[in-house]
């Protein structure tokens, strides 16, 4: 698995170069996965984190919603370049999802004792009417990785509970 991105929080007007450089990480993903190429078999599996940021980033979420779309992309051209050699690649882009970061994001932007109201929230905004945990997210990989999606190579798998088809 290959994974970079953190999120810098700064709408269109005010966002830094320093801000961009941090951001738009793409640079982590290549230099993750292009190494790793030579000792991978054929059947073999990379599985690149998103996010439904691609798609639908955030206000004030531009940089990062920028950089996961970048990654899509890269992956799609990326099965081009290794067509032939047995190893598929695919994209896992989570939601919300709970876990300490986003509770930490959340505690800094409403203050501690508004995150489980805000967790609870979110969950019941999403079409399945809970929110992601982590074991969710580690399903949907073991599926890329496995033989029941030997079949798939380039796409962006959306596993949020549905929010980036609404």
């Amino acid at each position: 698995m290959a994974n970079a991105g953190i999120g810098a929080h700064a709408p269109l007007g005010k966002i830094t170069e320093e801000e961009f450089d941090r951001t738009f990480n793409v640079k982590g993903v290549l230099f993750t996965v292009q190494p790793a190429l030579p000792l991978l078999n054929p059947g073999a599996t990379i599985v690149v984190i998103g996010s439904t940021a691609s798609i639908q980033p955030p206000a004030g979420m531009s940089l990062y919603g920028g950089a996961k779309a970048a990654v899509r992309n890269i992956v799609r051209g990326w099965i081009q370049d290794i067509k032939g050699s047995g190893i598929r690649i695919n994209v896992l882009s989570p939601g919300a999802l709970d876990t300490e970061s986003l509770r930490g994001a959340l505690a800094m932007v409403q203050g501690p004792d508004a995150v489980a109201a805000a967790v609870q929230k979110i969950g019941e905004g999403n079409p399945t009417g809970r929110i992601a945990e982590p074991r969710d997210m580690g399903t949907a990989a073991v599926f890329l990785s496995g033989d029941a999606s030997s079949f798939v190579t380039g796409i962006e798998l959306f596993a949020d509970g549905g929010m980036a088809q609404i």
